[in-house]
């Protein structure tokens, strides 16, 4: 295990947008596949490979939710690997958005919500790694 460098407020932000993240997708998960849809209308996938929400759901859970996971694993940890980890967690959440919106052709304030959380974590991850100029805005 190697010591992490990242500065304790990027440690700490990452932390808490990955936990809401990954709290958020198992929510959504558990709401989808034994909460009927969470009330969200068949209508938005037809046309879709899905017939229910249930491997949407899934598909949430797992895809965008073991991103979420490993990376605050390997935070925990000190793993180096953690701000890599980071930066595909919220990569894979920011793709889920453009798929879930090109597949129900439907948009909603949560989309953007959870857009910005995996912007905000990947430019997060992406200063922990080491891409923060110093001194700030050198030429």
């Amino acid at each position: 295990m190697e010591k992490t460098g990242a500065p304790r407020g990027v440690r700490i932000a990452l932390a808490v947008v990955a936990s809401f993240n990954l709290i958020s997708a198992l929510a959504g998960m558990i709401g989808l596949t034994v909460g009927g849809g969470l009330g969200i209308p068949l209508e938005w996938i037809e046309g879709s490979v899905f017939t229910s929400y249930f491997w949407p759901g899934v598909i949430l859970g797992v895809l965008v939710g073991g991103p979420q996971a490993l990376a605050l694993l390997a935070q925990r940890g000190r793993y180096a690997l953690a701000w890599a980890l980071h930066a595909a967690a919220g990569l894979v959440m920011m793709i889920w958005i453009f798929v879930e919106i090109a597949i129900m052709l439907v948009w909603s304030p949560l989309h953007g919500i959870y857009f910005a959380t995996g912007l905000i974590q990947t430019v997060l991850a992406v200063l922990a790694l080491g891409a923060w100029p110093r001194p700030f805005l050198r030429r």
